[in-house]
């Protein structure tokens, strides 16, 4: 199904172009490859490689991939098997994304709830990263609130297919 053909994905684009996952994906992602840039050429020139760049680019590589996360879902482009969706009435389609779109919402709030409550214990036990030593909470901390953001974006696709008319 193309996005002419999806009037979800359609009025979603047409909303907003640019989000703040865009901008926020795009600066991690640009961080993420200066830091593993500089790494390569630490070990080219000196064979020694920076310690603190592995721990800080799977951080990053998690932020990236909840920040992505969360434009899919805003933008309806999730993965699912579109044989089921597309096969069906139009009617059978709205019920299988507010279906899809609520359970969407259901995990990204548990996953959230979850992961608060490994930053609160990150924090509570002062756990510190094993690379450079620095608080864990410090990374932990964006897991619930991205897992929080994709659920309110879940919530917001939910109301958009609710409000279409059928």
């Amino acid at each position: 199904m193309t996005q002419e053909q999806d009037p979800i994905a359609a009025t979603a684009e047409a909303r907003a172009p640019l989000r703040w996952e865009d901008w926020v994906g795009g600066a991690v992602l640009a961080l993420l490859a200066a830091i593993t840039f500089a790494n390569v050429l630490a070990r080219y020139f000196t064979n020694q490689s920076f310690a603190w760049t592995e721990e800080l680019s799977v951080s990053l590589m998690v932020v990236l991939t909840l920040v992505s996360a969360s434009a899919a879902v805003s933008r309806d482009r999730h993965i699912r098997i579109e044989i089921f969706f597309a096969s069906g009435s139009p009617e059978r389609r709205r019920h299988l994304a507010l279906l899809s779109a609520a359970a969407t919402a259901l995990a990204f709030v548990l996953l959230g709830a979850l992961g608060g409550r490994l930053a609160w214990d990150d924090f509570q036990y002062e756990v510190t990263s094993p690379g450079i030593g620095v608080p864990q909470w410090w990374y932990t901390v964006a897991l619930p609130v991205l897992a929080l953001s994709i659920a309110a974006r879940a919530v917001q696709l939910f109301v958009r297919v609710w409000r279409r008319p059928a």
